[in-house]
């Protein structure tokens, strides 16, 4: 069913995106094979930059041709403040280039207008409200747009207090469910987040990436290619 390759931009990918996400999506498609890249480096030079830089894409652009090298049938970057990577190397990638946010920025726009939009890391925003606004461009809406940041959850994350993120994040998702018709998690490291039921759909990444990914896969092996 196809080989998929994910570049991964966190060293703790395997407890925040492989085992909730990637493995059961793989179980549930026998036949589908994931590997990983991962660069830690890459999230913290965008982070230091506050975004994406030549350098980082140029690495991403190396990660890209090492998968198609090794047999690739769809490319994925997983997180979210470096997403325009699939934007400049998509139309250099002889297979299928994604990030996984695309499914959802799309999703949220096509349900409504006025979209909260919740993160931990101040990269993300901008990242997925670009995603967003093309999105809107496309689908010929106007968007209103509220930005929170959950500042210093994400290092809290990854210290290995979960509780504490969660209770960091959730006091900033209760406040934003009150301005908003839709929210959006901008990073996948929030999609696990644990919280009381909101009056107002929340979009979070994570299975619809990888849904997308084996359509792209499906898409690509029916032609051939």
């Amino acid at each position: 069913m196809g080989k998929l390759f994910c570049i991964n931009t966190i060293s703790n990918f395997k407890d925040i995106i492989f085992d909730p996400f990637g493995k059961p999506f793989m179980d549930a498609n026998p036949g589908l094979e994931i590997f990983n890249i991962v660069d830690d480096t890459l999230l913290k030079e965008t982070v230091a930059n506050g975004g994406v830089t030549p350098s980082v894409l140029r690495r991403i652009y190396n990660y890209m041709t090492a998968a198609v090298e090794s047999g690739a049938d769809c490319i994925m970057g997983t997180c979210t403040s470096v997403n325009a990577a699939a934007k400049y190397l998509r139309p250099l990638s002889p297979v299928p280039y994604m990030n996984i946010d695309e499914p959802v920025a799309r999703a949220a726009v096509e349900a409504g207008g006025k979209i909260g939009v919740l993160a931990t890391l101040p990269t993300s925003p901008r990242a997925i409200i670009r995603l967003l606004e093309e999105n809107a461009a496309e689908q010929g809406k106007k968007l209103e747009i509220t930005t929170k940041v959950a500042a210093g959850a994400f290092d809290v994350l990854c210290s290995g207090d979960r509780a504490r993120h969660d209770e960091m994040v959730n006091e900033n998702l209760y406040a934003l469910a009150k301005e908003v018709d839709i929210i959006v998690f901008a990073q996948i490291s929030m999609s696990l987040l644990k919280h009381e039921a909101v009056k107002v759909p929340v979009f979070k990444i994570g299975a619809s990436g990888y849904a997308e990914a084996k359509r792209l896969m499906d898409e690509k092996i029916a032609k051939g290619a």
